[in-house]
């Protein structure tokens, strides 16, 4: 059985796995996935809950903008837009927290949407925080 080498091998992770960034000959910087585990690597250490919220609310101009958008039907873009934007900026802080942790990488990723108040929706995503090493 062949070994893949370790830059080859982070290339193919940062492909299915989208890291944040990479760096050859030294391990990602944070490995995401909806995944309970991930292929080539093994779990060290598994720290717990790592957790990214946002809160955002529309304002009138998009409010406006979507209620014609909504008169002609279809995709109203302006609010697939600031979901995409609020899913981001959730995913971000993620990351953030899992990096504070002490994590490399987040498992089981998952999106939870709620609406708090008429026009304001929080964003969280979480997973499960951990230590992972390739596998020799």
């Amino acid at each position: 059985m062949s070994r893949q080498p370790a830059a080859l091998a982070q290339l193919v992770a940062f492909v299915a796995f989208g890291f944040r960034s990479v760096r050859l000959g030294a391990p990602p910087l944070m490995l995401v996935t909806t995944t309970n585990d991930l292929a080539g690597y093994r779990i060290v250490r598994h720290i717990g809950v790592a957790r990214g919220v946002i809160v955002r609310s529309r304002n009138i101009v998009a409010g406006v903008g979507a209620f014609l958008q909504t008169i002609k039907g279809g995709n109203i873009t302006i609010y697939t837009k600031l979901a995409e934007d609020a899913r981001a900026d959730a995913h971000a802080r993620l990351i953030a927290h899992a990096e504070e942790l002490g994590a490399n990488a987040i498992l089981a990723l998952r999106y939870d949407a709620n609406e708090i108040n008429a026009g304001v929706t929080e964003v969280l995503a979480y997973g499960t925080a951990v230590v992972v090493e390739l596998q020799q």
